[in-house]
C-alpha cells in the first residue's frame, strides 16, 4: 500500500474520528464492492454504459423485459457467484460488532454485508438484493438457482409465482419501482440519531438514497466521505478522502 503524505494524513485525521465514534452510520454503495470483483454500474465500462436500465413498468408490461432482466441476471451470476467481502466489508462489520457503528445503510445489493457477518438486523438495503427473487404479488421467496432452472429448461421462458401466478423479479429496486418504505424510515432513523456518518464508496447521485448525507451533517453528524471519484456533496464534509477504500480503512484502523 503506497500513499501519499496527503493521504496519510487523512486517514491519521479519520482514525481519530473512528476512535471517538460511538454511534456512527456507515453508508456504502457500490465503490465499496469492486475490490470483490462486483462491476459497477455508472462508471466508464460499467454495466450500464452498456445495457440500458429496465424500468420497472416495462418489466411488469412486457414479458420480453421480463425475459431480458433474467438474461442479464445469469449473465453477471458469475461475478456475484464468486464475490466475496473485501477489506472494507470486514472493517465495517468489525465496527459493527465492536459497538462503535449503529447500523449499516446501503446502495448495494449484492449481499456482501451480510457475509461480512453483519446481521439483517444491523443493515438496511435501501435498493433490495439479488440474490434471491420475490413475487411482486403476493411476496413467496424464490430462489435463484430455482428460477435459472426453470428459465433455461424452457427456452428461457420467465417463470411465475406458483401461488399465485404474479410475476417474478429479483428482490432489486428498479428504476421507477418505489423505495421500499420500512427501510427508508430505518434508514432515516439511524441517519438523524448518528454522531459520525462514513459515506463509502457511494457517488451519491442516486436520489432519494443520496439525501442522507445531507440529512446527517444537519442533525450535527461528523460527514466522511471516502470514494475514488469526487462527489457533490465533497464540500460539505468534514474530511473528503480520494483513495483506495480498503487501504484507507485499514490505514485508518491501525491509526485509532
Amino acid at each position: 500500500m503506497t500513499m501519499d503524505d496527503d493521504i496519510k494524513a487523512a486517514c491519521t485525521e479519520l482514525g481519530a474520528i473512528l476512535a471517538g465514534m460511538r454511534r456512527g452510520v456507515a453508508f456504502t454503495g457500490a465503490g465499496l464492492s469492486t475490490e470483490s470483483g462486483i462491476p459497477d454500474f455508472r462508471s466508464p465500462g460499467g454495466l450500464w454504459t452498456r445495457n440500458k436500465p429496465i424500468d420497472y413498468g416495462a418489466f411488469l408490461s412486457d414479458r420480453a423485459m421480463r425475459r431480458e432482466a433474467w438474461r442479464r441476471r445469469f449473465a453477471m451470476e458469475e461475478a456475484f457467484a464468486g464475490a466475496a467481502p473485501g477489506r472494507g466489508h470486514r472493517r465495517l462489520a468489525q465496527w459493527l460488532a465492536g459497538g462503535q457503528l449503529a447500523g449499516i445503510v446501503t446502495q448495494n445489493i449484492d449481499g456482501l454485508h451480510q457475509a461480512s457477518g453483519v446481521p439483517d438486523e444491523r443493515l438496511v438495503e435501501l435498493h433490495g438484493n439479488t440474490t434471491y427473487a420475490t413475487c411482486l404479488d403476493c411476496g413467496e421467496r424464490y430462489e435463484l438457482d430455482w428460477v435459472r432452472q426453470r428459465f433455461e429448461a424452457h427456452a428461457l421462458a420467465v417463470p411465475d409465482c406458483l401461488d399465485c401466478g404474479g410475476p417474478i423479479k429479483t428482490a432489486t429496486i428498479s428504476f421507477g419501482q418505489p423505495m421500499p418504505r420500512t427501510a427508508m424510515v430505518r434508514a432515516h432513523e439511524l441517519t438523524r440519531a448518528c454522531d459520525v456518518f462514513l459515506a463509502i464508496g457511494s457517488s451519491l447521485v442516486v436520489w432519494p438514497a443520496a439525501g442522507f448525507p445531507v440529512e446527517a451533517k444537519r442533525h450535527g453528524a461528523t460527514l466522511v466521505i471516502i470514494n475514488r471519484e469526487p462527489t457533490e456533496f465533497d464540500e460539505i464534509a468534514d474530511l473528503v478522502i480520494h483513495a483506495d477504500i480498503g487501504d484507507v480503512l485499514d490505514a485508518a484502523a491501525e491509526t485509532k
